[in-house]
């Protein structure tokens, strides 16, 4: 267990103990999951970004028309409930 400071804008250095059992390197992103009053550090793996990136791809609808046909579809549904 290591301990480290807050500097004045808010970084905190990770105990060298800490980065070997989290396997850090420099440059990694990492998630800080919080739990009551525990916070824990979990390394965020590059292929997350990898894995979600073109998601929606298989959608047939995109653009300004499919922007134009939701706001239509809700204006219709803000008149039917509230007029």
């Amino acid at each position: 267990m290591g301990i480290s400071k807050i500097t004045r804008n808010w970084q905190v250095t990770l105990p060298k103990d800490v980065r070997e059992i989290k396997d850090l390197k420099e440059n990694d992103s990492v998630i800080f999951a919080i739990e009551g009053n525990r916070v824990e550090i979990v390394k965020m793996n590059k292929d997350i970004i990898k894995a979600t990136a073109g998601l929606w791809t298989d959608s047939k609808e995109i653009g300004i028309k499919y922007e134009r046909k939701i706001r239509k579809g809700w204006s219709k549904r803000l008149k039917r409930e509230f007029v």
